[in-house]
């Protein structure tokens, strides 16, 4: 199944990292997701809708419609509720740059 994440973070001009560090998951996991090697559970499908302000149909290509067709407060639980915020901190977060980081303790030269 191709979903449509990949151009969704594109357009949005995200890294795999920052969309991954919002899932909670790997970017290896997520990189997975965008080209079909791993399906999405519901759960993260989701996450994505909702971060995207979209439609899981829209995500999934069933829909050619963007538009989201649900209420956001009549889905909004507790703990969706900071879901703006930590949106917010993935969007202003500085892009991620690929290659290993350096050992705490290590002298850099």
């Amino acid at each position: 199944m191709t979903l449509r994440i990949r151009t969704l973070r594109e357009s949005s001009d995200l890294y795999q990292r920052n969309l991954a560090d919002y899932l909670g998951c790997t970017q290896q996991t997520y990189s997975r997701y965008e080209t079909g090697e791993l399906e999405p559970s519901l759960i993260i499908l989701e996450k994505l809708a909702r971060f995207y302000d979209t439609s899981i149909d829209y995500i999934m290509g069933l829909s050619d419609v963007k538009a989201r067709n649900w209420n956001l407060q009549s889905m909004c639980s507790d703990d969706e509720k900071n879901s703006a915020e930590r949106k917010q901190v993935v969007l202003s977060a500085p892009k991620t740059k690929r290659g290993r980081k350096p050992k705490l303790g290590s002298v850099m030269p």
